[in-house]
């Protein structure tokens, strides 16, 4: 087995929806290292329930150590992304990971769910997945040690995942199926095509929105864990580590970190009394 690479520095990571939540963790834990990161998402002002911008988080990224480069950018827009992608190239000189984390939530069944809410759901987990790989492909080729990180979860058939919030959970196991397939149609191409997804709720923007408040969010971990995941996943040979879903406290125990209080919002909690996250059986 091909050593793991030591750090990040000098590469070039193309995060979807990297204003906030896990997609600004993993850019901060990158910019560390001095990596170049591309903020791609759609947000240049501040929303009352969703903080932070695509400017703001590249204040931070610089501030961490790293090379900035906000874009606005619509997941579902096909022109919108090729502009972004050829961006990147054109001022850091390629791509080295896309991680593909711009995801929409609604967890209505079938009869409540608006169409326009279904559209939007597919047009950004999985359309919008596929799109953007497809656009980044061509030039991960080139990169020494090329990672795609999808944020979707294992697929599964249980029908327990699909019954309450059946167009939430197609988009989202859209997504698991980019993995799935591409990780075989670009083996050839030591491209590495990987999901990841938490053990537990992560407290984020769509946990304190849509499940619940503050006291999900108490009961859940820091976006940091999936971040010092998905760092140790970019790190590992492409060619030797490509169609895997990965759970991030699974990464992190191979990395030697079985402790996992310090990501708790509230480290006083035991952790069999976190929340488990959808689609973990």
């Amino acid at each position: 087995m091909s050593k793991p690479q030591q750090n990040l520095a000098n590469k070039t990571l193309f995060i979807t929806g990297a204003s906030r939540g896990i997609g600004k963790e993993i850019a901060l834990k990158a910019a560390k290292d001095g990596a170049n990161i591309v903020v791609a998402a759609k947000t240049t002002e501040p929303h009352p329930k969703l903080p932070g911008t695509i400017y703001s988080a590249a204040e931070e990224i610089e501030a961490a150590g790293g090379k900035a480069l906000p874009l606005v950018v619509d997941v579902r827009e096909e022109d919108q992304v090729a502009a972004a992608i050829q961006k990147a190239v054109d001022t850091f000189g390629g791509i080295d990971i896309l991680v593909n984390n711009a995801s929409a939530i609604n967890l209505t069944g079938t009869l409540a769910v608006d169409m326009k809410r279904f559209d939007l759901m597919h047009q950004i987990n999985f359309r919008g997945t596929f799109l953007c790989s497809k656009l980044a492909i061509p030039h991960l080729k080139n990169a020494e040690n090329p990672h795609v990180l999808n944020l979707a979860p294992p697929i599964s058939t249980n029908p327990r995942w699909y019954g309450p919030h059946l167009a939430y959970s197609m988009a989202k196991f859209g997504m698991s199926f980019c993995v799935l397939g591409m990780a075989e149609e670009f083996s050839r191409d030591q491209i590495a095509f990987n999901a990841l997804w938490p053990r537990t709720a992560i407290a984020t923007a769509a946990v304190q929105n849509h499940l619940g408040g503050d006291s999900t969010v108490k009961l859940s971990r820091l976006p940091a864990i999936m971040a010092d995941a998905a760092y140790e996943i970019f790190k590992r040979p492409s060619g030797e580590c490509s169609g895997n879903f990965f759970i991030d406290d699974e990464v992190m125990a191979q990395a030697g970190v079985t402790d996992l209080r310090h990501y708790q919002v509230d480290q006083s909690l035991e952790p069999n009394q976190l929340i488990p996250d959808f689609f973990i059986d």
